[in-house]
């Protein structure tokens, strides 16, 4: 099927993908684990591997002559260790329990029926990604391992290398029996593509974006199929009245400074006036030595002042709201549980929040009242993530409150259907 017409191509791609999901919502366990082990082979595999570092050493050589920012080229490399991960990865998935078919809740009613649900898988999924061609091999290693098909849309800096990547996946399925068109990747750059992939309801059952926010704003302002999505990260850690203090300076700092550009790390600091005086200096401190700017609100300042080496700045309404990405954080008190809980949920974007405190009532209130998808205790909010929940692998980070919230790993790419279970009995 030729790429350069969109509607036929995409028609095309859909058709395939809705046929091969009946396969994979079908296939035994055996045969996706195997699938998944035969592509982290591949994967290593000494002519296979050549093949995409070949295709990834042309993207990056046009990437670098497009003037694409030293950032983005390290996310577009495919380095040996990257290739070893991502092959990891796919060992690791299919070492983990199938949840397709499991049936839980049973529970017998006076009828005699038996009522349970049954996780079943999605069907096809749309995926849409920016930069990094790991996302190929995680995307597609999820899908097979939940008996979905999926359809790939990476970014065009990445093309010859996400097109070698899948196919190997392809290769895999194939080894293991099953249909080399559960992974497809569309095969051109053309952004209409996308436009058809998010408004084919007929043959697409959810679309996941990941990368930037003005992608993910334009996939759910023009999808005619449900998203799974998260747009921003502003996550907060809030310092109670009653706290440990040495604790509280090493979760701040490690949210803060761990990692400045997950959507996982902290963005607004908010401290409770009480304990401002004895902690504010300490993080400060800390955040100096780091170089991270503080934009403060009068108070915060205030006690910020002497701290040598701060970079302090007034923070504007916009700054309590905002998503740096970067060694920047803002820092605000309050005066009470109650004005924290209320300005996270008014400022953050319900990814991840954190409250530090040795008061069991407030950390009990701050995990019911603060309406984020990840809530935390005396953690760092860097711990929001599919691997370190438990997960084995994610394909994002859900602020929804349908379907899936928080880290979408296996489970969030299945459903549940009743079932029910009788032995002739009927409705009187």
């Amino acid at each position: 099927m030729n790429p350069t017409d969109i509607p036929a191509y995409m028609a095309h791609v859909g058709t395939l993908a809705r046929a091969a999901s009946a396969a994979m919502a079908a296939a035994p366990s055996a045969a996706k684990d195997a699938a998944l082990r035969a592509l982290a082979r591949r994967l290593r595999d000494g002519q296979a591997a050549r093949q995409v570092q070949a295709a990834n050493a042309r993207d990056l050589e046009a990437a670098a002559a497009a003037g694409l920012a030293g950032p983005m080229l390290d996310r577009l490399k495919l380095t040996p260790k990257v290739i070893e991960t991502v092959a990891e990865g796919c060992e690791q998935i299919a070492a983990m329990p199938d949840p397709v078919g499991e049936i839980t809740e049973l529970k017998r009613r006076p009828s005699g029926i038996s009522v349970g649900r049954m996780r079943v898988p999605l069907g096809v999924f749309g995926m849409i990604y920016e930069s990094r061609p790991n996302v190929t091999i995680e995307a597609a290693s999820l899908a097979i391992k939940s008996g979905n098909a999926c359809i790939l849309r990476g970014g065009s800096e990445a093309l010859h290398s996400n097109l070698a990547l899948a196919r190997e996946v392809q290769a895999a399925l194939v080894e293991a029996g099953l249909p080399a068109d559960a992974v497809q990747l569309i095969e051109t750059t053309d952004r209409a593509a996308v436009g058809r992939l998010i408004a084919m309801p007929e043959s697409v059952d959810v679309i996941i974006p990941r990368g930037g926010k003005g992608l993910i704003e334009r996939i759910s302002a023009e999808a005619k199929v449900p998203v799974i999505k998260h747009l921003d990260g502003n996550c907060h850690a809030y310092v109670d009245a009653e706290v440990d203090l040495d604790l509280a300076v090493k979760v701040t700092d490690n949210a803060k400074t761990q990692k400045y550009s997950p959507c996982n790390a902290a963005e607004s600091l908010l401290v409770h006036r009480d304990v401002a005086a004895a902690f504010l200096p300490k993080i400060g401190a800390v955040f100096a030595a780091k170089g991270v700017e503080m934009r403060c609100g009068p108070r915060a300042k205030a006690l910020l002042a002497a701290v040598p080496g701060a970079k302090l700045v007034d923070a504007t309404e916009a700054d309590w709201s905002e998503e740096y990405l970067a060694p920047i954080i803002s820092i605000k008190l309050v005066d009470s549980l109650d004005e924290a809980i209320a300005r996270i949920n008014r400022y953050g974007s319900h990814h991840t929040d954190a409250i530090l405190t040795t008061n069991h009532p407030n950390a009990m209130r701050f995990l019911r009242e603060v309406d984020s998808a990840s809530v935390m205790v005396n953690a760092s909010t860097r711990f929001a993530d599919g691997f370190e929940y438990g997960l084995g692998a994610e394909i994002g980070i859900s602020t929804d409150k349908f379907h899936a919230r928080g880290p979408v790993g296996l489970e969030g790419l299945t459903s549940l259907k009743w079932v029910v279970l009788g032995q002739g009995e009927i409705r009187s």
